[in-house]
């Protein structure tokens, strides 16, 4: 007998696969089921994106999903072949918490050859950091922690700016909050690579705490910028899957200039009030995939970027065609953040079956004058998303004041200024299909520049209530934004917002207030 739950296979490695569950109405979760690979019960489950590991190479497997007496249709794959699997202890590594591993996790990476599995077996092995290289796959397994050793001392630091020989070009080995910064070398590093999966059971951990990195403000004064946990500069064809990744110096997730990246059934952790600790950042980037990943964080726990002033400008490189689904959004100041640093603009972005719990923020746009004229924020689709306790659920803020000039008084002035080559834009967003509950501070906030008004916003089927005993917060980051009022709607200097069917119950505060709009619709 089948059952309504269909499932297709999101990525698959010699030893394990992804399955997703094709549940268009759930999010992070759905409802119950058992998962039965060749016809033995291989685990009970009800979040929509999962992984099964302990698969043997070159080989063929039945999945099927029950509920109850019902039974899916069959889900078929064939693993990948894999060459051979070297063991991490075999080159030293003694994975006893004690004893620094560091040599040996590198030596196993820079030995293994294409299709083969670097595994690093159940134990804690302390280390500082690691590099990748193209065509590996690397799998921690389940009771295997990566432990960080958190001594500056034995960090690299990679140079922002390396001008090249010709003097016609330079290379950009770091990046801090979209600049070129030296900043140490991060937790794991990859430079250049391809083709490499980190796939697992296993945990990496940052050991990041306010007694070594987070107790520092943006930087380190005396070398560099604080590690991230992961950065990929300028790689492609790279998949994190499975892995739990926890107190990350700095940001945890850092793409920059790279492409086609995916971010399958992770959890991303740090605690909510450690500094900096976005979840995933990509810079730049082409080609994302973010699915079934559960994010609690002291930060945004997705900021899409595309560089602040100079990187921006030079190279205009925008992020692009960025899929965010099925994940979980815990705590952080923002569930999915556009910019601020997106100089070279932000394009197609789709937000869809998540969740957000006590997030400041749903879904956040920050710009402001200076980011220039190829910041173009636009193709941004938010649908089928529940929020519960989120501060202010839909913000778009193009006066954001962090920097050091953001509140000078070109970035701040709220009257109309000149259109230049340092004015931004913010195109088309569209919200359809969102329940948000337990609102405490904002359901809409929006605040376009009035020389260059948000383009579009479209919002359709769209629920917000607000909490019995509401928190009092500020809306945006942003000069005049006042602490502790409660808007219901709230829009400045828009060409066109056309609202459908979106309800805001249990507002005491100021329900309607618009102003520098153009077309305006409520139906």
């Amino acid at each position: 007998m089948g059952t309504g739950m269909e499932g297709k296979i999101l990525f698959q490695t010699a030893r394990s696969f992804v399955l997703e569950i094709l549940d268009g109405e759930a999010d992070y979760r759905t409802k119950p089921y058992e998962l039965y690979v060749n016809g033995k019960k291989e685990l009970e489950a009800d979040r929509t994106i999962v992984s099964v590991y302990g698969l043997k190479p070159d080989t063929a497997y039945e999945v099927q999903i029950r509920q109850g007496d019902q039974v899916s249709a069959p889900v078929y794959l064939h693993t990948d072949y894999e060459y051979v699997t070297l063991n991490v202890k075999n080159f030293g590594a003694r994975g006893d918490g004690v004893s620094d591993d560091t040599v040996f996790l590198q030596a196993a990476i820079m030995t293994a050859p294409e299709q083969s599995r670097i595994y690093v077996p159940e134990g804690t092995y302390r280390f500082t950091h690691i590099f990748l290289k193209s065509h590996i796959r690397l799998e921690l397994a389940e009771g295997a922690v990566l432990l960080a050793i958190p001594d500056r001392e034995k960090y690299p630091v990679l140079p922002g700016r390396t001008e090249s020989y010709d003097e016609k070009g330079e290379f950009i080995a770091a990046s801090w909050e979209g600049s070129p910064i030296d900043t140490y070398a991060s937790i794991v590093t990859g430079m250049y690579v391809e083709d490499v999966v980190i796939y697992g059971q296993g945990i990496i951990d940052g050991a990041a705490d306010f007694q070594n990195w987070w107790d520092l403000e943006k930087m380190n004064q005396d070398k560099a910028a604080r590690p991230r946990m992961m950065f990929l500069n300028h790689c492609k064809n790279i998949v994190v899957q499975g892995i739990t990744i926890r107190n990350s110096p700095s940001w945890n997730m850092h793409p920059f200039f790279s492409e086609n990246l995916r971010y399958l059934d992770m959890k991303i952790q740090s605690p909510d009030n450690s500094h900096n600790t976005d979840g995933i950042d990509p810079e730049s980037c082409t080609d994302v995939e973010i699915a079934g990943v559960f994010f609690s964080v002291g930060d945004d726990c997705i900021a899409v970027k595309s560089g602040k002033m100079y990187l921006g400008k030079t190279y205009r490189t925008p992020s692009k065609n960025i899929c965010i689904r099925n994940c979980w959004m815990e705590r952080g100041h923002g569930g999915v953040t556009i910019g601020s640093e997106n100089a070279a603009g932000v394009d197609n972005i789709l937000v869809k079956n998540c969740r957000f719990v006590n997030t400041d923020r749903g879904l956040r746009v920050k710009s402001r004058r200076g980011r220039g004229k190829d910041s173009y924020l636009t193709g941004i689709t938010f649908e089928h998303v529940r929020m519960e306790g989120v501060k202010s659920a839909f913000v778009i803020n193009c006066f954001y004041f962090c920097g050091p000039d953001g509140k000078s008084e070109y970035v701040a002035c709220k009257d109309a200024l000149p259109v230049d080559e340092r004015t931004p834009r913010v195109g088309k967003i569209v919200i359809r299909n969102v329940n948000c509950v337990d609102c405490h501070v904002a359901g809409l906030y929006f605040y376009g520049l009035p020389e260059s008004k948000i383009e579009s916003v479209e919002m359709e089927n769209v629920f917000i209530s607000y909490a019995e005993h509401a928190e009092p917060g500020t809306a945006a980051m942003m000069t005049g934004c006042e602490k502790g009022s409660r808007k219901g709607i709230f829009v400045r200097n828009a060409e066109k917002v056309t609202l459908k069917n979106v309800v805001l119950e249990g507002n005491e505060g100021e329900a309607l207030d618009i102003e520098g709009v153009d077309a305006w619709s409520w139906d």
